[in-house]
């Protein structure tokens, strides 16, 4: 009986250090985010909620008062700047994955072998709007350097962030759209745009001012380092430093 209620006291215990915090996410790292959540709600009790959305837009708003305790962004410099403003604690910044670029199509017999002739081909190109999600700049850069003419910028279709890129592609709205490695479904056809053509999509994860005290937030961030984290970031198609 003894036994049984020292177990039960540390069990309540244990409920009542656990805590919540609510972390911004960008949209391509969602479903990552929510297994990786899960697992470490299961690990440790500390309850994760996420909020997905461009990086851009999630740093406007943070900067407006949005009560995130952490941001797991899809670039480096949102971060470092969000830390030279005050509003999230330099010292906690590291890159939790990198991403990877696809050129896609829904359409399984559409050849994506001569990207440059392809983008030329298609009617419509999604891809991520450049001034919000890193996603979009990648795919601008790298349509750049196709070096194919300046009338294919006409054909151009953004998303408010690399889902929306997808979807626009997957719906048919775009004949072809560059869209996240991890979001690549087993339909379709793809090209996997070369690391030469663009920045590296190194994505950050931050402390927020907010989450200051937040046990919960700062606890997840550390676990994003550990073994079975890195094994579940890998598993979406991200890479993952050791």
């Amino acid at each position: 009986m003894r036994l049984i209620l020292t177990l039960a006291l540390c069990l309540v215990t244990a409920a009542a250090r656990a805590e919540s915090a609510l972390v911004a996410v960008a949209t391509n790292f969602r479903p990552a985010a929510e297994e990786l959540s899960e697992a470490f709600t299961a690990k440790t009790g500390h309850k994760i909620r996420l909020t997905a959305g461009a990086t851009g837009k999630l740093a406007a708003q943070i900067a407006n008062g949005a009560p995130f305790d952490a941001f797991l962004s899809a670039d480096t410099e949102t971060p470092m700047r969000l830390a030279s403003t005050g509003q999230a604690l330099a010292e906690t910044r590291f890159t939790y994955a990198t991403g990877a670029l696809l050129l896609w199509s829904a359409d399984p017999a559409r050849d994506l072998s001569d990207p440059a002739a392809a983008i030329e081909a298609a009617r419509h190109v999604a891809i991520a709007n450049p001034a919000l999600a890193p996603y979009g700049k990648a795919a601008m850069q790298a349509i750049e350097k196709f070096n194919i003419s300046t009338i294919v910028w006409d054909k151009i279709v953004t998303g408010e962030n690399i889902g929306q890129a997808y979807a626009l592609t997957a719906s048919g709205a775009a004949d072809i759209g560059f869209i996240a490695a991890s979001a690549l479904p087993a339909t379709g056809r793809s090209w996997p745009v070369p690391q030469d053509l663009h920045d590296p999509i190194l994505q950050d994860a931050i402390l927020l001012a907010h989450g200051t005290d937040n046990q919960a937030a700062r606890a997840f961030l550390d676990w994003l380092r550990g073994d079975i984290a890195r094994a579940i970031i890998r598993r979406h198609g991200y890479e993952a430093d050791e």
